[in-house]
């Protein structure tokens, strides 16, 4: 006999599964996941409860519940990136009830989350990059006697956006890692920078000698702007990237500079700051470097989430080859 349940519409009241709330908090405070994402987490999970029928007993759950929510996802028309995600979320929510003792065995543990084929990820060429640093963020000079406040904030915002801009390309942070970025996560004398990334993980990334320099420079006129707009206090002092207003920056910020300079030097569809991690990966491996090692910067939690940059490095393999091989 066929399964003939669906997910019903959101508007449509749904039984509450047990510990949800609580699991949701527990990921607010444990981990470095955004608001967004955890708000994600709740509508998936919600969204697979809403199949089962009442009352609702998660000793009772079997695979072929989940094989029914994955044919609904289906019917839907969803891809199969979205349905391994809300399986993903699901199966952080049974991991948790599990850890937590209110849950024997997750029965996610028997059935196989569906295959996707992983989109290569987008990159600046060299010449791109340099252009990037070279021209569209050019190193500003101070101009003796003549910076007033409007000049002042020009050049804040100048250095502010370069030095954030070597962070992200430089040391392959992400932008949630960039705008919690602490003064004291620095150390610009011994070269590297600590981060924490998701799941609260946290690495230590080398700190390139052009980023050190811009940070130098971006610390400097930062002083010099707050002590001329006689604000006193930072609103948000210990920060690293601030406002013109003094608190710390913001994602949609974040966003917007990074497009508006890309804009500038590349074609590529996507111009957010994630594409600037992607270059750091990418021409780190195409220079040489081990997957161990750029998935350790990266802060990825295994190696086969670093593996999709390999895929980027064949040019430089057919490169070595054709000049080592004597059949090339």
């Amino acid at each position: 006999m066929n399964d003939t349940r669906t997910i019903p519409d959101s508007a449509a009241p749904t039984q509450m599964p047990p510990f949800l709330e609580e699991f949701l908090s527990a990921g607010r405070a444990r981990t470095n996941l955004s608001e967004r994402t955890i708000v994600a987490y709740g509508t998936d999970i919600r969204q697979f409860f809403s199949i089962l029928p009442p009352p609702l007993d998660l000793q009772l759950l079997k695979a072929a519940d989940i094989r029914v929510f994955m044919a609904e996802l289906v019917r839907r028309g969803l891809q199969p990136r979205s349905i391994a995600r809300k399986l993903a979320s699901v199966r952080s929510f049974f991991h948790y009830l599990q850890e937590t003792g209110r849950l024997e065995h997750s029965v996610l543990q028997t059935v196989s989350m569906p295959r996707y084929q992983r989109n290569v990820p987008a990159f600046l060429t060299i010449r791109e990059t340099e252009a990037l640093f070279g021209t569209v963020v050019p190193a500003a000079r101070y101009r003796e006697g003549q910076a007033g406040a409007g000049d002042m904030l020009e050049l804040f915002v100048l250095h502010r956006d370069a030095a954030a801009l070597e962070l992200l390309y430089g040391c392959g942070l992400r932008v949630s890692e960039l705008t919690a970025l602490l003064e004291e996560d620095l150390d610009m004398v011994g070269g590297f920078v600590k981060l924490t990334g998701k799941g609260c993980k946290q690495r230590i990334v080398p700190l390139g000698l052009p980023a050190v320099s811009a940070l130098k420079k971006y610390f400097e006129v930062r002083l010099n702007f707050f002590r001329i707009k006689k604000e006193g206090e930072l609103a948000e002092s210990g920060y690293v990237f601030l406002t013109n207003k003094g608190k710390k920056i913001y994602p949609m910020l974040v966003q917007r500079m990074t497009r508006k300079y890309l804009l500038e030097v590349t074609e590529q569809k996507k111009k957010n700051p994630h594409i600037l991690r992607h270059s750091f990966a990418t021409h780190l491996l195409n220079g040489g470097a081990d997957l161990q090692s750029v998935s350790e910067m990266l802060g990825h939690s295994n190696l086969s989430t670093t593996e999709i940059y390999t895929h980027v490095t064949f040019e430089r393999l057919r490169e070595v080859y054709r000049k080592a091989h004597p059949k090339a």
